[in-house]
């Protein structure tokens, strides 16, 4: 398979992990941008990077870059997704990948008119512990899904200047959080949900704070999701068949699942992958995907999570300055 030239752009936590992941394959980043350029040069003498661009627009003009990685802050992505697909590039973009479903159809129809690959990082689409347990659900061992129980609970200091409170920057924990349990709902249910209740509390700041959500689908599978960022809860997902339960904890980057089979009580362990490699297993399907190979990425699933959260927002009324 060809060697792709993947650029960062941003300069945080994620994009080190993916320099990390690069290097994990024997491989460096090609290029970084950001929009502090004393940080672009640091990160690149960090990890051995050649290329460091003096504006970010220079990424997008780059005829040699092949896919862009972008881990801005999520309001900063739609102006960039425009910039990159328009310029041909493949994408793959931090969660969540836009604001709402409005600018994610933009962005889709940018790519598709430019032939190009657009995928959300979302980490539960590539690990391996839920293709594993997509093949234990799909043999049948454990009957009809019946329910999920998701939580997510970070707790963060009450600074409303950082981004997980502030509105300018699209804080909140629907955007931030959500989306990973949300995804994780829409892994394993048979289709999208189509019933969706939920209740908020709002920061200071007037983003979400906390939330709950109820959902349904038309083949009446449930799930409830509790989030928050102010009230610490175990990464806990539980999803209950017929004839058993799993139970996945950290499963935003989860490694291991315990399956309790209902007649008996006996339990099995399935363990895939490693937690440490999960941008290594992210950047592996956006390539296998680019050439042509499989589509891994899951837009579709990306779609339909899109949707929810932007239906959940405007049934509470919620918006941000861009959305105004």
């Amino acid at each position: 398979m060809k060697t792709f030239n993947w650029a960062t752009l941003g300069c945080g936590v994620i994009a080190n992990e993916l320099a990390q992941a690069m290097q994990s394959r024997g491989q460096k980043l090609y290029s970084v941008a950001n929009r502090t350029h004393e940080k672009a040069v640091a990160f690149a003498e960090k990890y051995g990077i050649e290329k460091v661009y003096n504006s970010i627009d220079e990424l997008f003009e780059d005829e040699n870059v092949d896919i862009i990685y972008i881990s801005t802050p999520h309001n900063t992505h739609i102006s960039y997704l425009r910039k990159a697909l328009k310029a041909k590039k493949h994408v793959l973009c931090e969660k969540s990948i836009t604001l709402n479903s409005e600018e994610l159809e933009e962005a889709i129809k940018l790519a598709n008119e430019n032939n190009v690959v657009l995928a959300e990082a979302m980490t539960i689409y590539h690990m391996p512990i839920y293709k594993a347990l997509n093949e234990k659900i799909q043999s049948g061992d454990l009957g009809e899904l019946r329910l999920l129980q998701m939580n997510f609970g970070s707790y963060k200091e009450y600074n409303m200047k950082n981004r997980f409170f502030n509105r300018n920057l699209a804080g909140g924990a629907m955007l931030d959080i959500g989306v990973y349990a949300l995804s994780f709902v829409r892994w394993f249910m048979t289709s999208c949900p189509n019933e969706v209740l939920s209740q908020v509390k709002y920061a200071q700041t007037g983003v979400d704070e906390q939330a709950s959500i109820l959902l349904k689908n038309k083949e009446e599978e449930m799930a409830s999701v509790i989030l928050s960022l102010h009230a610490k809860q175990p990464k806990r997902g539980t999803i209950a068949f017929d004839k058993g339960y799993v139970e996945i904890f950290e499963y935003p980057r989860g490694q291991k699942a315990v399956i309790t089979y209902t007649d008996d009580g006996h339990t099995e362990t399935v363990s895939e992958g490693e937690t440490k490699n999960s941008l290594l297993y992210e950047v592996e399907d956006m390539e296998q995907t680019v050439a042509g190979n499989a589509d891994l990425m899951h837009l579709d699933f990306t779609r339909d999570v899109m949707k929810i959260m932007t239906d959940i927002r405007k049934e509470w009324g919620m918006t941000y300055p861009e959305e105004e």
